[in-house]
């Protein structure tokens, strides 16, 4: 006798989207994971983000063939009524499917092995602290975690706590203004007008105020864009701080603190070796501008991209990293200096495939973009410098001219007298 099944609507399943009463669904089964949700690998936030929705399309991104036997014991019993599949979602599952048949999401290639040499021999990260945690790159889960430790904690003074619970959050929400943290700048920088009301941001759990601070600041970041990148490592530092120091739950968080020590006593033993303090200053300002080039490519790949304000849907999972994410041309020669990055694209649809294979199965990706009227946006990387400078002037003028200024301070008042 064919089992009897129960059956609940789109509806009913949105109704459980809170921390103590969360349900999923994962095609067309509905899952509570209310008291799971704590303990998931990536963190609580990414499950409350798409909280009574169907995941199906960022399950199937984000975890291994392996995930779905522990899946059963968070069913309960319940079937999506009117579950439904867009043609573009069908296709994307399709090519998940035909890319673990090949098995690339295996196959990591020497990257791992390469880069971690050249830590030993320039004592750099070049990247590998994200490779490491988007997927497993060394042989076992304890050699990966300790590379994630030494190329991000250690080396270069980042949690890798912090920039997990942070980048998840980005992939899962990505350029939703108030739900991805990777866009939530202000008072510096804002990419849409949609700021100037004063969001709020639900990943930093506070309103994002667009005072008569932030509106002179954010009136002139097109000119602030490339000299605050040259420091941006300094706010990294004090969010890693933040979050360890802080009473949220961080899995090891001994592991991260000794990490951040190692990172605090190697480096400004280094500096100490200089001769005098004028070079010392010199040393530390030239190490920060080096990596501002990292950080500046991080805003390529989303500044100039579509946005969105809400929180992010489970149905729309390709459509939306597509529309929001801009892949960097490049020749394959050029591939080290940006570290997978030139694959942004890709890269949100498939997190955890080997950067080795990005530029193999960018193809398969436009000819699906193509095939669904949807952008696949590239730009070469002065083109993605223009496009980037391009939003952000947009947006410093719409704050100049705004119908219903707020109150201005005295340095606004100056700058910006007539006659």
């Amino acid at each position: 006798m064919a089992e009897l099944r129960r059956y609940i609507t789109t509806e009913d399943l949105m109704v459980h989207n809170k921390p103590r009463d969360l349900w999923i669904s994962i095609q067309g089964k509905v899952y509570d994971v209310s008291d799971w949700a704590k303990d998931h690998p990536g963190g609580e936030l990414p499950l409350l983000s798409l909280a009574g929705q169907d995941v199906t399309d960022a399950f199937v991104a984000y975890h291994p063939g392996t995930a779905w036997q522990y899946l059963d014991k968070f069913f309960i019993g319940y079937h999506l009524k009117d579950y439904s599949v867009s043609e573009a979602s069908k296709d994307y599952r399709k090519l998940v499917f035909e890319f673990s048949k090949m098995g690339l999401f295996d196959k990591k290639g020497h990257g791992a092995c390469i880069l971690l040499c050249f830590m030993a021999m320039l004592f750099v990260s070049g990247w590998i602290g994200h490779d490491s945690s988007h997927y497993q790159i060394m042989p076992t889960p304890g050699l990966n975690r300790f590379t994630q430790i030494l190329a991000g904690n250690c080396v270069t003074g980042i949690s890798i706590a912090w920039w997990k619970w942070n980048h998840n959050a980005h992939h899962i929400a990505c350029n939703s203004l108030d739900f991805d943290p990777d866009l939530q700048h202000m008072p510096l920088f804002a990419v849409s007008s949609k700021f100037f009301n004063s969001l709020t941001s639900y990943f930093y759990e506070r309103k994002m105020n667009f005072d008569s601070i932030a509106r002179f600041l954010v009136s002139y970041q097109h000119l602030t864009f490339y000299p605050v990148m040259c420091f941006a490592r300094i706010n990294l530092f004090a969010q890693s701080l933040s979050l360890l120091l802080s009473k949220r739950r961080v899995p090891n968080r001994g592991q991260e603190i000794l990490g951040l020590l190692v990172f605090w006593i190697w480096y400004p033993l280094l500096v100490s070796c200089l001769p005098n303090w004028g070079e010392r200053l010199m040393f530390v300002i030239a190490s920060f501008g080096v990596t501002g080039i990292q950080h500046v490519q991080f805003c390529l790949n989303h500044f100039s991209t579509s946005v969105y304000v809400g929180p992010p849907k489970g149905n729309d999972w390709f459509e939306k990293q597509t529309s929001g994410s801009l892949d960097i041309m490049c020749s394959s020669w050029m591939d080290w200096f940006h570290g997978g990055l030139q694959f942004q694209v890709e890269h949100h649809l498939f997190p955890r495939l080997p950067r080795c294979h990005l530029r193999k199965i960018s193809p398969f990706v436009k000819e699906l973009c193509k095939k669904h009227n949807l952008p696949y946006n590239i730009a070469s990387f002065w083109k993605a410098n223009a496009l980037t400078l391009r939003t952000l002037r947009t947006a410093a003028l719409q704050a100049r001219d705004l119908t219903n200024p707020v109150p201005k301070n005295l340095v606004w008042e100056a700058v910006n007298t007539h006659g």
